[in-house]
């Protein structure tokens, strides 16, 4: 049982003033960070809901108490306890979220598990906690305890604490196994029938490594309960097709899905709302009286149930088709009966345009999760999976591809039904479709935990309006990205509904969206035909090894077209070969043949449209005896202009055991410039997967704990948790602990102060304004520079008082004369923490001359950012100048990069300017604002977004 109990809880010690002297105030028992507050996916994916205890949870807690196992009392309290004393049940329930902190798991109102922690200050020990938990029989093995660990772990750290220590007993090695697992650095000792145990609590590489692998499990668990189900009902549905349910029971039936399908379809007599179904499908309805109609005993021949508690046998989907007020019911029903996932097609949730529904989706998504259950929805068009061992078409779509090797995950219901059609058109066989709708819960990162590990998927396809959990989505489609290709149309604002578009801040930024996915390695494309030119490429042909392309054709304009597109996308053209209108196939194939054995060569472009209708069969097999060549060199991919055709013509299929194209078809395009694009996207693609997989970068000198608490300090300056722009002598306080130093300045009000701070720091010196209108600008009228006694110091100090009427200025040690550089951390609503890097001054920044990267930095992405603003080569020795140390540029971006990483109460960052030159980078300035952390991190204890 390997989520019982460490250890029993201490006794508690008389508190003193003296013990308690250097101990924060204590909070009230219901005065917990509301943070705390998350909901977790066990191991097998379902979800449980943490919270911290509160006093009202004494009748649950005994209850809890109550149906544990004798042989789990045991564990927990060291001895028989068939009941909980009141002082006990009290002593539990009532802590100060500080030094004694307990967190319960609860699933349906149920506590099925909890965790404490208590502060070991009364032992000489003001650092360390003793930490227990206890998960309930029937819920051992769902991973429950790391879980609990993790964020008990959590709420410590925030409390000052580094080290748990537990007691277990001997016969309980399981227990040791949890905190081992969990990649947590053990000391132990031994005292007869205990086993005692220390740990740091401080996240390292093989925590975090632990905590992503749980969660990847967990989530792709979650998901293939949904993709993989043995059993489904349609709620909601109806003898008349014209109505959702029916057609999404006709869809199930119709697609051959192996397991029972229940459909439901309410009480024996109901009254409803005429034209209420035919509204969600978008047509007009006249007004009329209610009717009262008899529930049929069948649906399309299948036995019908009242609700889904009375199916005799388990359910695993349940797919919801009933009004939005009638969901609630729904949801209970489901809980008594064990359903794992919903699917809700209903409309009327987030995307009816008001606030009302918008809050309704959140209430939906609370509901189900406290339920224990996923959902795809609201508003959702449904999901699908072409695996021969399941047949699921759980979609509202009349038409869906036939199966094949590429998953897609969209929003839109009706952009859904478009993209399935057109994927079946194009002979582009799906593996797996998920459309979520209003993406409530279940998102795009869900389901890319899935595909990284669907041995069924070779090609994932995103539809993306927003990023969800940003630092999530970069880290996952990073590793991803790796195995399988992310091929994503990113859209904005204009997709979001009216109410959440205007309850969101994110400026959707596609110069910041662009540098992102790259740097994840997903392809991003603009447009739905572009995102199947790629998904065509993908699925069928190999990657090139290299950029070198050579466009064999029949027309020298059509070539010239690829050419120029191939070009404009990183490929070299090698060779542009125009074989002439009347081309004969022995001519195509010989020239194909000798393009796929020559070394110089890594990819083939073929345009083919010959000027007067031909036999194009011959060409065909021509192209495809070509690919095939003996003596190749190698795989390579080749892309066709055949007939102007979208999708794999006849002739180039090389079909497979249910007749869709297989890996080895050649994909044709209507135009040589997409044929060209697309082979341009994976070229970039094979070029990021032959960048060497780096770590992400934690810089040496740091100290993480001293600058964490100086932040907190920071933020409960004024009694609150607020945001704050700090001043810069606390910002440069705050950098040095990561080792970054600004240039040596001293703030002044007189003259004999600047003075007196010019001869300390030693001259040349510069004074400088310190108004945000005065610093940075072109003319330089708000500095001094280079002064070389005290003499000129107090001139300069006296001229900027009265020029800019400043009461505090500058004075600052005289850095080396180099490029002005920038580099900013902004915490954006659409993509994270996001650093930024360019050339300084008012003249870069209306250019937009800045490079983008998410955070965390690896070192290639350091480089590769301050290469990437156009003005780089300004560092290189431009013009015959002397190069500037780039190196001190990377360490400066990975330094700042770990902290933001570290310190997610870090919100924005500018240090501006950094003087770059042959001597190392000198930053100036720097200012930092520090606030409460928003809700979408990837930081800490893992939890549902």
């Amino acid at each position: 049982m390997t989520d019982q109990d460490v250890s029993s809880t201490p006794e508690q010690t008389p508190t003193t003033p003296e013990t308690l002297a250097d101990q924060p105030e204590p909070r009230g028992a219901w005065d917990y960070p509301r943070h705390w507050i998350a909901d977790v996916l066990a191991s097998d994916g379902g979800v449980v809901h943490l919270r911290p205890i509160v006093p009202d949870d004494a009748e649950r807690i005994v209850a809890f108490h109550s149906k544990l196992s004798e042989r789990t009392r045991y564990m927990r309290y060291f001895g028989p306890t068939p009941t909980l004393p009141p002082r006990e049940v009290a002593r539990m329930t009532t802590v100060d979220h500080q030094q004694r902190v307990a967190i319960v798991a609860v699933l349906g109102g149920e506590i099925i598990a909890v965790g404490i922690y208590e502060g070991l200050a009364f032992d000489g020990k003001p650092e360390s906690a003793e930490v227990a938990f206890v998960v309930a029989d029937e819920h051992q093995g769902r991973g429950l305890g790391p879980i609990l660990l993790e964020h008990l772990a959590g709420a410590a750290a925030e409390n000052g604490f580094t080290r748990f220590e537990a007691e277990v007993l001997s016969e309980n090695p399981n227990m040791v196994a949890v905190f081992r697992d969990a990649g947590y650095q053990l000391a132990r000792s031994f005292d007869g029938s205990t086993v005692h145990v220390e740990f740091l609590i401080d996240p390292t590489e093989a925590l975090l490594s632990v905590r992503n692998a749980r969660e990847n499990a967990s989530e792709a668990r979650s998901v293939a309960n949904l993709l993989r189900p043995t059993s489904v009902a349609v709620i909601g549905a109806s003898t008349d097709p014209n109505k959702v349910g029916n057609a999404l029971l006709a869809n199930i039936i119709a697609g051959g899905f192996t397991g029972p399908v229940f459909p439901v379809n309410g009480p024996a007599r109901v009254e409803e709302e005429p034209g209420s179904d035919a509204q969600r499908l978008g047509r007009m309805t006249s007004p009329s009286r209610k009717r009262t109609r008899e529930r049929p005993p069948s649906v399309r021949g299948i036995r019908a149930y009242e609700t889904v508690r009375d199916i005799p046998d388990p359910v695993d989907l349940a797919v919801v088709a009933v009004p939005a007020s009638r969901v609630d019911d729904v949801l209970d029903d489901c809980l008594v009966k064990g359903v794992r996932t919903l699917v809700v097609v209903s409309a009327g949730f987030g995307d009816s345009g008001e606030e009302e529904g918008l809050e309704n989706e959140r209430r939906l998504v609370a509901q189900v999760r406290e339920h224990g259950m996923r959902l795809v929805g609201p508003n959702a068009l449904g999901v699908a999976n072409n695996d021969a061992g399941i047949a699921l078409n759980a979609t509202l779509a009349p038409r869906i591809p036939a199966a094949g090797r590429v998953g897609f995950f969209c929003q839109s219901g009706a952009l859904g039904i478009a993209i399935l059609d057109t994927a079946a058109r194009r002979q582009i066989g799906l593996s797996t479709f998920v459309s979520a709708g209003n993406r409530a819960d279940v998102s795009g990162n869900d389901l890319l935990q899935y595909w990284d590990s669907d041995a069924s998927t070779d090609v994932i396809l995103l539809y993306l309006e927003s990023f969800g959990n940003p630092r999530k989505f970069s880290r996952i489609s990073r590793r991803g990205s790796r195995a399988k290709p992310i091929v994503a149309v990113k859209s904005g604002r204009g997709a979001m509904s009216p109410v959440r578009a205007a309850r969101s801040t994110a400026n959707f930024d596609d110069q910041i969206a662009r540098m992102m996915l790259e740097q994840a390695g997903v392809i991003q494309v603009e447009t739905i035909p572009e995102l199947f030119d790629c998904a065509a490429l993908f699925a069928y042909q190999p990657l090139p090894r290299g950029p070198r392309v050579r466009i064999i054709g029949n027309s020298s304009v059509l070539g010239s077209l690829a050419a120029d597109q191939a070009r404009n996308g990183g490929l070299e053209v090698v060779d542009n070969i125009d074989l002439g209108a009347g081309a004969s196939e022995e001519l195509f194939e010989d020239a194909v043949s000798a393009a796929m054995t020559d070394t110089g060569v890594d990819a083939i472009i073929v345009v083919f449209v010959p000027p007067v209708a031909v036999d194009a069969d011959w060409h065909a097999r021509a192209l495809m005896a070509a690919a095939n060549t003996p003596g190749a060199d190698g795989e390579k991919p080749i892309v066709t202009t055949f007939l102007a055709v979208d999708g794999i013509p006849p002739g180039l299929t090389k079909p497979g055991p249910n007749g869709m194209p297989e890996r080895g078809s050649i994909p044709s395009y209507a135009s040589p410039e997409r044929a060209a694009a697309s082979l341009a996207r994976a070229w970039q693609y094979a070029k990021w997967k032959l960048r060497p997989e780096s770590a992400i970068h934690r810089a040496e000198g740091t100290d993480p704990e001293a600058a964490r608490m100086y932040v907190r300090e920071a933020m409960d300056s004024d009694g609150q948790s607020s945001d704050r722009l700090l001043g810069q002598v606390e910002s440069a306080r705050l950098l040095r602990w990561y080792g970054v130093s600004v240039v040596p300045f001293r703030e002044v009000r007189t003259m004999h102060e600047a003075s007196a701070a010019a001869r300390e720091l030693g001259f040349p010196v510069a004074v400088k304004a310190t108004s945000p209108k005065w610093r940075g600008r072109l003319d330089r009228e708000g500095a001094r520079l280079d002064l070389p006694d005290a003499t000129a110091v107090v001139n300069a100090f006296a001229e900027l008082s009265e020029l800019t009427g400043d009461h505090v200025l500058h004075v600052q040690k005289m850095a080396p004369k180099g490029v002005g550089t920038v580099i900013r951390v902004r915490d954006d609503e659409s993509f994270g923490s996001v650093i930024s890097f360019g050339l300084s001054g008012r003249t870069f920044d209306l250019l937009g001359d800045h490079g983008y990267r998410a955070i965390p930095l690896t070192e290639p992405d350091a480089r590769e950012l301050i290469d990437e603003p156009r003005s780089a080569p300004l560092l290189s020795g431009y013009r015959g100048e002397e190069p500037a140390d780039k190196e001190a540029l990377v360490d400066l971006l990975l330094r700042i990069s770990t902290l933001v990483d570290d310190i997610p109460e870090v919100r924005d960052v500018l240090c501006d300017p950094i003087l770059v030159s042959v001597e190392g980078a000198s930053v100036l300035n720097a200012q930092i604002r520090v606030g409460p952390v928003p809700g979408r991190r990837d930081t800490g204890p893992r939890r549902l977004s």
